[in-house]
């Protein structure tokens, strides 16, 4: 060991300035030495800290490796293996977590507590012996100080004698802490190698006895256990590797696509529309009314199930129904300015919601589905191959005619119908027991006229010459010269939905198969727009009237309407046949569909009475005794008589014309 610096002990009581300067650099050195014990000792606790933190922490590890068992994952199928490795790990956390434990408590004995020591002893002593010196050397040079002021003459001998014994304390007691000052700034010299040395023995040693520990609890036991761990990741690791290089092809092959799919509506003009769809899925914007007349549209993802409308907001777990599609109708309109809108309407008549697509051909298909969806289509042995079929029944029968005038040229109806055709349509008629085929009903291809006239303007200029239009609506005097002396008039809001020409009017189901195909026709044409007309049911006449000029669009003889009937399903589809006279002297049969907005159920008995009215009416008696049979009102007045429309809920309004008391 090499030799130290040394205070020399005799030089104490002389006091010297190079004494006095060696003593400062021991006591320059001893500053150093205590900041760096300082540094040291916070290292030392921080390295004991983390021994702790390292304890709780495979405390928690172990508890949090338990707990994975625990844990629902919703894809947790196969981790039957990873569970038990993980309890194995466990134990072997809790063991070495004992290590830890006993490596701590190691450390705080063997390395933190000796480094405490030396600066709470050695330290605090030199620092305490300097304090003492200090005062007795200013002691000392207070003595000598009032020693030296002595005067020379006239001495007192017993003063001189007080300052002695005084100087003489003070350097006694300065030579005493001096020699004290001086020995333990020399022991510190050693005593600091000690304490650097101590605590890193400790150390050491504890780290040695915790790896020592460990490697006989774990080496031989630990070995083919890791072995087969390391095996079962190095397989999952292949089978990621060939998984992510499987995903990379994919990804290449899902960006090489054409850029039309990205875009919404990329192929406008002619979109590649199946119209064979059972079911459907994608995002659609759905209308919500949030006030009288606002409207917000939310964008939600919609899926067929069955026969419903499912919806389901983006993150809900599951759809909710929205819609059943049995029997319901859907059409495309007209909203708010929006492109690519359809409306699904209750089998019952009332408006259902409005759904925005995204493309026409999503629009399309989305009423073609539904529209399949609604017959039930679904319930069938091979639902797919019934689509088809349909389809392709539908798709023969309808091409759409835009000009009544195209398909017929004489539209007068003929009133030549023999007696008993007129007696077996007196009464709304009804299903028979055995429904032809649609065949024998409408022969295939048959086309679909969707305007029943032209517009008011046009029928004027070609059917009235330069007769003034009046400005206020009224109707002129000679516009209905029978509605004055006819004994039933009655008014109903209908919208023309088509017109074709059908092989019999022997029974109803001619009626609801042209209702089947003016309604797809219409679904697949996207054809939304209907005219809205006044029906006047008269005992002579039917007649479609424009409700803003009181001009007569069209008008049928009551004898010529041979067979009408309402949807048995949707109260508010209405139609009847007309035989119309062909120039050869033949007779064709066209059957008129009609959406009303009250019941059409009221229209068909509205035209039954009128027919009943015109084979009683040359009889007064039997006249009388019809007018007796017409339903009276819950406050005894007369219906059907000289009603008007009523715009408030779409249902005729009571008679003014012909009211009585009961």
């Amino acid at each position: 060991m090499p030799a130290v610096d040394k205070l020399l002990l005799e030089e104490a009581l002389q006091d010297s300035p190079q004494t006095r300067s060696l003593l400062s650099v021991f006591e320059e050195d001893a500053g150093t030495l205590t900041d760096y014990t300082n540094q040291l000792l916070q290292a030392m606790q921080r390295v004991y800290g983390a021994q702790n933190e390292m304890c709780l922490a495979t405390q928690q590890l172990s508890k949090q490796l338990l707990a994975y068992e625990k844990q629902n994952f919703a894809l947790g199928k196969g981790d039957e293996e990873v569970i038990s490795t993980l309890h194995y790990f466990s134990k072997v956390v809790d063991e070495l977590n004992v290590l830890h434990t006993e490596l701590a408590k190691q450390l705080a004995d063997t390395m933190v507590l000796p480094i405490i020591q030396f600066r709470e002893k050695d330290l605090t002593e030199v620092s305490t012996l300097k304090d003492l010196f200090g005062l007795a050397s200013s002691e000392h040079d207070l003595s000598m100080a009032k020693y030296s002021r002595l005067p020379k003459k006239k001495e007192n001998e017993k003063v001189k004698t007080d300052v002695g014994k005084e100087v003489a304390t003070a350097r006694r007691k300065q030579h005493l802490s001096s020699l004290q000052y001086y020995c333990a700034l020399n022991a510190l010299q050693y005593r600091k190698r000690m304490a650097m040395m101590e605590p890193m023995i400790g150390f050491a040693h504890g780290q040695i006895n915790f790896f020592q520990k460990g490697s006989e609890m774990f080496s031989k036991r630990m070995d083919s256990f890791l072995s087969s761990v390391a095996d079962m990741v190095q397989s999952i690791q292949v089978e990621l590797e060939a998984e992510s290089e499987k995903m990379r092809v994919s990804q290449q092959e899902l960006l090489s696509t054409d850029e039309s799919v990205y875009t919404p509506d990329s192929d406008v003009t002619a979109p590649q529309i199946n119209r064979n769809l059972i079911q459907k899925a994608g995002y659609l914007n759905l209308r919500n009314k949030t006030g009288l007349v606002t409207t917000t549209w939310e964008r939600l993802y919609f899926f067929t199930q069955g026969g419903n409308l499912m919806c389901q907001p983006r993150g809900a777990v599951a759809g909710g129904l929205i819609q059943d599609l049995d029997n319901c109708s859907v059409m495309a309109v007209d909203c708010e300015d929006r492109r690519y809108c359809f409306q699904i309407t209750t089998p019952n008549g009332k408006s259902g919601i409005i759904l925005q697509a995204e493309s026409r051909k999503e629009n399309e298909e989305w009423i073609c589905a539904i529209n399949n969806i609604s017959r039930q289509i679904y319930l069938t042995d091979n639902p797919e191959a019934v689509a088809i079929k349909l389809n392709q029944t539908a798709l023969q029968a309808v091409t759409p005619i835009t000009s009544f005038g195209k398909k017929q040229e004489s539209s007068c109806p003929s009133q030549n119908l023999k007696n008993s055709e007129m007696e077996n349509d007196k009464t709304v008629p009804k299903a028979t027991t055995t429904v032809p085929e649609a065949e024998e009903l409408i022969a295939p291809g048959t086309p679909i006229q969707f305007d029943i006239v032209l517009p008011a303007t046009e029928f004027l200029d070609q059917n009235r010459g330069s007769r003034r239009i009046n400005p206020f609506g009224e109707t002129e005097d000679e516009s209905f010269p029978e509605a004055e002396d006819s004994l039933l008039q009655q008014m109903f809001i209908v919208r023309f939905l088509g017109s074709m020409a059908v092989k019999t009017d022997s029974t109803a189901e001619v009626i609801y198969e042209a209702m089947r195909q003016v309604l797809a026709a219409r679904a697949i044409h996207n054809i939304f727009r209907m005219t809205e007309s006044h029906l006047m049911v008269t005992s002579q006449t039917l007649r479609l009237i424009d409700p803003q000029t009181q001009v007569s669009r069209a008008n049928f003889e009551l004898t010529s309407v041979t067979q009408f009937a309402a949807h048995q399903e949707n109260k508010r589809l209405v139609g009847f046949v007309v035989r119309v006279p062909e120039s050869t002297g033949e007779e064709s049969l066209s059957t008129y569909i009609f959406e009303s907005n009250s019941e059409g159920e009221k229209i068909c008995y509205a035209i039954n009475l009128g027919k009943e009215i015109i084979e009683v009416q040359k009889d007064p008696e039997a006249l009388a005794q019809l007018m007796l049979s017409i339903p009276l009102t819950s406050d005894g007045k007369y219906v059907l008589l000289n009603d008007q429309p009523d715009d408030s809920d779409g249902s005729p309004s009571e008679s003014r014309g012909a009211e009585s008391e009961a």
